[in-house]
């Protein structure tokens, strides 16, 4: 990603060169409305020339306004308009209306971003959603409820990526899920969802058996009766993420090695109430690539060494585990797969500590 200026000039000769689409696949340019406010029509219509020369399929929009958004529709080359697979709208005063203009005017549009969108409602998401989305992320919009999720169910059918970050969802939005979308929905990341409970898993689990990624960070109400739930009705799973969830504790991750097999990422950051009995139920999985423990504040020496019989493991964090010493960190060198380890805010790791890891792990970034 990066930012459009326009005082950045070369001699013609590199610009042609610059200009082919190959320097800039995979990137994503942010076009930042506030500070194109005062700018001339004519030099918006050079941007919008210059981001269809260089063949662009994304764009970021910041700050947007109504008025930005006709603007850029009406002004935007037509290839560049039918050209366009992503768009995110960031930080944006849009309300329905500039945003049904934009999805309307940008008919190509597969990935869908809106985050801090304040003005956006369920009516313009109702007015707006474009079957053909198959990733949608909404966070930090503040009409984002239920019936959001009731829009974004019965419009779009081929979804596989939902990331919703909204504080006023509820269990009834899970019922929204049916069958439907069984086969397409594969990674759900629900993130600070604050009312959520185990009951809204109940339904979760049944309508979408197949999800492979799942989120439930900052789901503070989820407990260990709801993650047993996800762990004997989601078998496909390869990532989960547990993340601030303060009522988790040891007997999850018992469930966790006991039916995810399959699972090959976990992430447990600020799981206070997990110890080294937790971790002990975690050794016995094969598959685990990746664990992240960060602020896992009970966890010892002993849960430590109980790691190193995951001999798949290539990431592991301990970042703030207190107290875990030197004596069970430098047991970590029987994890000859390691290749990254991330130790700040560890008391056990000493200069001294650090050093005798990397002799041991040269292949692996230790980040202190």
């Amino acid at each position: 990603m990066f930012v459009l200026c326009s005082k950045l000039k070369v001699c013609s000769a590199w610009r042609e060169v610059l200009y082919q689409p190959k320097f800039w696949r995979s990137l994503q340019p942010v076009l930042n409305f506030r500070d194109l406010k005062t700018s001339s029509p004519s030099l918006r219509l050079g941007i919008y020339k210059s981001l269809d020369r260089r063949a662009f399929d994304s764009l970021c929009l910041f700050g947007a306004s109504d008025e930005d958004i006709y603007d850029l529709i009406t002004q935007c080359p037509q290839s560049m308009a039918n050209r366009i697979r992503q768009i995110g709208l960031r930080c944006s005063g849009i309300t329905d209306k500039g945003l049904e203009v934009l999805l309307g005017g940008l008919p190509s549009i597969v990935q869908l971003e809106l985050s801090g969108c304040n003005e956006v409602t369920d009516a313009g998401l109702w007015a707006s959603l474009n079957p053909r989305v198959v990733s949608l992320t909404l966070a930090d919009c503040i009409n984002v409820a239920d019936e959001t999720v009731a829009a974004i169910t019965q419009l779009l059918p081929s979804l596989y990526e939902l990331n919703l970050q909204a504080y006023h969802v509820t269990d009834s939005a899970l019922c929204f899920f049916s069958p439907r979308q069984t086969t397409s929905l594969c990674v759900l990341r629900l993130r600070s969802c604050w009312e959520l409970t185990n009951h809204g898993l109940l339904n979760l689990v049944h309508s979408l058996p197949n999800l492979v990624q799942l989120s439930l960070s900052g789901c503070s109400k989820i407990s260990d009766d709801g993650v047993e739930l996800l762990a004997e009705n989601l078998r496909q799973l390869r990532h989960l993420d547990l993340s601030w969830c303060p009522r988790v504790s040891d007997t999850a991750l018992e469930s966790i090695a006991s039916e995810l097999s399959q699972l090959e990422e976990l992430t447990l950051d600020r799981c206070v109430h997990i110890t080294d009995v937790g971790i002990g139920f975690l050794a016995s999985m094969n598959n685990l690539c990746t664990l992240y423990l960060r602020w896992c504040t009970q966890i010892r020496d002993y849960g430590v060494k109980t790691l190193c019989n995951m001999r798949s493991l290539q990431i592991l964090s301990l970042a703030g585990c207190s107290l875990v010493t030197a004596n069970g960190l430098s047991s970590l060198i029987q994890l000859r797969h390691l290749q990254e380890l991330e130790l700040t805010n560890c008391k056990g790791a000493t200069r001294e500590l650090i050093q005798y890891l990397r002799q041991n792990l040269p292949h692996c970034l230790i980040i202190e």
